[in-house]
């Protein structure tokens, strides 16, 4: 069994993707790919262009959620999806709350005009980029937040008082919120904030934020989007 992991770093789906197969302790190569100029044949592995892309041996695998149940049905312990189903299917839930809620609003709206738009212009953000940016976190993320707040209650995890992809997946889109300068504040999301620097700390996603924060990887990751 061989595995492959293709993608850029800064994505929250691949981010996504290497903090579960560092949780499952699976071994893999990474291999960059840039998105936007991918390598000729990069469609007939993942065939809308996206990252990342999973090869297992010669078979390949697209979407981060498909890639991490895949890889739980072929080592399926440590158990990263909760046994019980309804709680499965919460785990499911947040992934898809995230996936398709909170990214594609963080990613283009926030992470993209604060990060990746001055570092490609090597311009300042100015304060109407800045203030378009903010009034998306407080009108979109910050109700995210506050449902998110609601759901941990008193629980370390988010379901199954196990750690789970649903915690996986909210911290890694997180991490690009950070990078933005853009977190949840402790004295209005507690909970969260508490969440989401446990789940950092996990030597899981230690590793990868080492890799992004360097400033010689942190060049040469924005430069693979």
């Amino acid at each position: 069994m061989s595995y492959k992991l293709l993608g850029a770093n800064v994505s929250p789906f691949v981010r996504k993707c290497r903090a579960y197969l560092a949780e499952k302790s699976i071994a893999y190569t990474y291999e960059p790919v840039n998105p936007f100029t991918p390598p000729a044949n990069y469609r007939d592995l993942s065939p809308l262009g996206k990252i990342p892309c999973l090869l297992d041996g010669d078979k390949p695998l697209a979407d981060s959620s498909v890639i991490c149940l895949y890889l739980e049905r072929c080592n399926p312990a440590p158990a990263l999806y909760p046994q019980d189903n309804y709680q499965y299917a919460r785990a499911l839930w947040f992934e898809e709350f995230i996936d398709g809620g909170m990214t594609p609003v963080a990613g283009p709206q926030v992470f993209r005009p604060l990060v990746l738009g001055p570092m490609m212009s090597k311009q300042p953000v100015t304060k109407e980029v800045k203030a378009d940016a903010m009034k998306v976190v407080e009108t979109s993320i910050h109700p995210m937040w506050d449902y998110l707040e609601k759901e941990l209650g008193g629980n370390q995890f988010l379901v199954g008082n196990a750690l789970s992809i649903a915690d996986i997946t909210v911290a890694s889109v997180h991490v690009n919120l950070r990078h933005a300068g853009v977190e949840p504040v402790a004295a209005r999301w507690p909970k969260l904030a508490a969440f989401l620097a446990r789940i950092h700390s996990r030597p899981s996603f230690v590793s990868l934020l080492a890799e992004e924060t360097t400033p010689w990887d942190q060049r040469e990751v924005l430069r693979a989007i």
